[in-house]
C-alpha cells in the first residue's frame, strides 16, 4: 500500500495449529464468484501461512465467498479486505480477482481521479417525467484503522448474507451512525460496509446538481480529516481503498430511479446497458426486483475510470434509454439508436 515498501513490511506469519491445507481448503465446486474462480489448493496452502499486521488471515478474506456460493442478480466478488494491507499480503489472490472483476485492470495499471463537477457535460436536463430521483455515492476508508470486517467495536443493520458472513454486523449497533444536512440530500454513514459512505441525492433528474454537492461535500470531509492528522486510504494503483474489491478506485455509484416499462421489455435492453457500461437493479437495492417498470440504473465500473467519466456514462446512458422509451411508447423502432460499445 502507499506506506509499505515491500511485502515483508506488512506480512506476519501464522503459527496456529491447524489441519493440513488439503483438509481445510473449502469445497468451491458449486461456487460462482470471482474468488472461487481464482483460488486454488496450492494458492490457499501458500496464503494460509500469512497474516496482516492486524491478524487478518486468508480464511477471513474468503469467508463471505465460501458461505455464499453465488447470487441470483450479480456476480459477487467472494472476498473482502480487513485492512489496507490485505491487498498486498494476499495479492496472489486479490490481483487476479481485481483484474477479473474490473475488466482486465492489471497490477501495473494506475487509477485516475477527477472530482471537478465542471468537467461533467450535461446532467441538468434528465427528463423528470421518467427520472424519479438521482444519487451519487462512494466510500472512504481512514488510513491506520482496520476495515469494518475486522475492526473493534464500532444504523441500518446489515442483513445481506454477503455482509453478515464477512463480519460487518459484529457488535451492531455500537459505533454506527449517520449524519445529514437539514433536507437530507447529503448524508455520511459511519461503519456500514466501509468506514464512511458518502451519499448525495435528491428527487428528479438534476444529476449535475447532485454531483456538484457530492464533490463539494466529499472534499470538505477530506479536509476535515486532514486537519486532524488523518488521511484516506489511497494509492496510485487501487485508487481509494475500500472493503470490497468491487468498490476500489472511485468507489462511486451514480444512479437514477427511472421509469422504463417499455424499454425493459425490449429484447435489446440488456445489450444497451452492456454497451453503455451500465447495470440495472431493483429500486430497493441489489437483492430486489424492479416494480412497475422502475429500475435503478447505474455505472457498472468503479476502477480505471475517473468519477467524472463514470457519472458521464450514467448521464449519457440514461438520456439514451429515455429516448428509446419514448420511441417505444409511440410504437417506433429503436434500431437506429443502438449505441456502440463504450
Amino acid at each position: 500500500m502507499a506506506d509499505v515498501d515491500n511485502l515483508c513490511d506488512c506480512m506476519f506469519s501464522l503459527t496456529l495449529k491447524r489441519l493440513p491445507a488439503e483438509e481445510e481448503f473449502p469445497d468451491l465446486s458449486t461456487h460462482n464468484n470471482h474468488m472461487a474462480k481464482v483460488l486454488t489448493p496450492d494458492m490457499y496452502k501458500m496464503l494460509r501461512e500469512r497474516a496482516t499486521p492486524n491478524g487478518y488471515t486468508i480464511d477471513n478474506v474468503i469467508q463471505t465467498g465460501v458461505d455464499n456460493p453465488g447470487h441470483p442478480f450479480i456476480m459477487t466478488v467472494g472476498c473482502v479486505a480487513g485492512d489496507e494491507e490485505t491487498y498486498e499480503v494476499f495479492k496472489e489472490l486479490m490481483d487476479p480477482v481485481i483484474e477479473d472483476r474490473h475488466g482486465g485492470y492489471k497490477p501495473t495499471d494506475k487509477h485516475k481521479t477527477d472530482l471537478n463537477p465542471d468537467n461533467l457535460v450535461g446532467g441538468d436536463d434528465l427528463d423528470p417525467n421518467y427520472v424519479l430521483s438521482s444519487r451519487v455515492r462512494t466510500g472512504r476508508s481512514i488510513r491506520g484503522f482496520c476495515l469494518p470486517p475486522h475492526c473493534s467495536r464500532v444504523f441500518d443493520k446489515p442483513v445481506s448474507p454477503l455482509l453478515l458472513s464477512a463480519g460487518m454486523a459484529r457488535d451492531w449497533p455500537d459505533g454506527r451512525g449517520i449524519w445529514h444536512n437539514d433536507n437530507k440530500t447529503f448524508l455520511v454513514w459511519v461503519n456500514e460496509e466501509d468506514h464512511l459512505r458518502v451519499i448525495s441525492m435528491q428527487k428528479g433528474g438534476k444529476m449535475k446538481e447532485v454531483f456538484e454537492r457530492f464533490c463539494t461535500g466529499l472534499t470538505n470531509i477530506e479536509n476535515l480529516f486532514k486537519e486532524k492528522g488523518n488521511s484516506f486510504m489511497w494509492n496510485e494503483h487501487l485508487g481509494y481503498v475500500l472493503t470490497c474489491p468491487s468498490n476500489l478506485g472511485t468507489g462511486l455509484r451514480a444512479g437514477v430511479h427511472v421509469k422504463l416499462p417499455n424499454m425493459s421489455n425490449n429484447a435489446n435492453f440488456d445489450e444497451v446497458l452492456k454497451r453503455m457500461r451500465l447495470q440495472k437493479r431493483g429500486t430497493g437495492g441489489v437483492d430486489t426486483d424492479a416494480v412497475g417498470g422502475v429500475f435503478d440504473i447505474s455505472n457498472a465500473d468503479r476502477l480505471g475510470f475517473s468519477e467524472v467519466e463514470l457519472v458521464q456514462m450514467v448521464v449519457d446512458g440514461v438520456k439514451l434509454l429515455i429516448e428509446m422509451e419514448k420511441r417505444l411508447e409511440g410504437g417506433q423502432s429503436i434500431d437506429d439508436l443502438m449505441p456502440a460499445q463504450k
